[in-house]
């Protein structure tokens, strides 16, 4: 792979990375209530199930979950998922302090759990890393084109994992300088957005079974 596509895959990663969606909304909101360590880890999880995915396309295992009922219940689980860190988000805001609110479910406990669970549940990983891998791959003109596109999202993969760094890092920084009150209504915030995204994809699982 030439340095400049190299480069070209890391922007692209960083990129496509940086906006905010279900799982940079649970890196923040971990990130400012316990600071590097668990934003870096829900960040972590989420990367491993990109890696799963992109694994799973590579050895051609993705065509079952294009499968309608696999969507519908991807789409489902994945909406459970978000409204459940949705809900624990906002219960933490109405609670008196960010340490006197109930624990969140073991699963959802470990950061990494939870930031694995929250991307591979999540429909826009599957139609995100299918996207990227099929649009490296035919811009290959070598005969491994399969291994290069690979090498490519492991590039890309790689931006991803920068922007996880830089997020974490400044949100540790940013959680010794912002009052608790703030971290509350962000958690709020961010708990509201994940809810609401809970219930785009089941409307969307849903609106699937109605077309079969």
């Amino acid at each position: 792979m030439e340095k400049y596509t190299l480069l070209q895959n890391i922007l692209l990663g960083l990129s496509l990375a940086a906006p905010i969606g279900p799982v940079n909304l649970e890196i923040i909101k971990r990130g400012l209530k316990s600071g590097f360590k668990q934003a870096f880890l829900t960040g972590a999880g989420a990367m491993s199930a990109d890696a799963t995915y992109l694994t799973l396309i590579f050895f051609g295992l993705i065509s079952f979950l294009n499968i309608p009922l696999m969507k519908i219940f991807l789409g489902v689980a994945g909406s459970i998922v978000l409204v459940y860190l949705g809900a624990t988000s906002i219960k933490e805001y109405c609670g008196k302090s960010l340490t006197n609110t109930k624990q969140p479910h073991r699963l959802f406990k470990n950061s990494y759990t939870a930031g694995y669970v929250l991307a591979f549940f999540s429909p826009m990983t599957i139609v995100w890393w299918t996207g990227v891998f099929g649009a490296l791959l035919a811009g290959q003109a070598t005969p491994a084109t399969s291994m290069n596109a690979f090498l490519s999202c492991l590039s890309i993969l790689l931006g991803c994992f920068l922007w996880v760094l830089f997020l974490s890092a400044a949100l540790h920084w940013g959680k010794k300088i912002i009052a608790e009150k703030v971290i509350r209504f962000i958690s709020l915030i961010a708990g509201i957005f994940l809810v609401g995204f809970g219930f785009y994809f089941l409307c969307r699982a849903i609106f699937l079974q109605l077309e079969l």
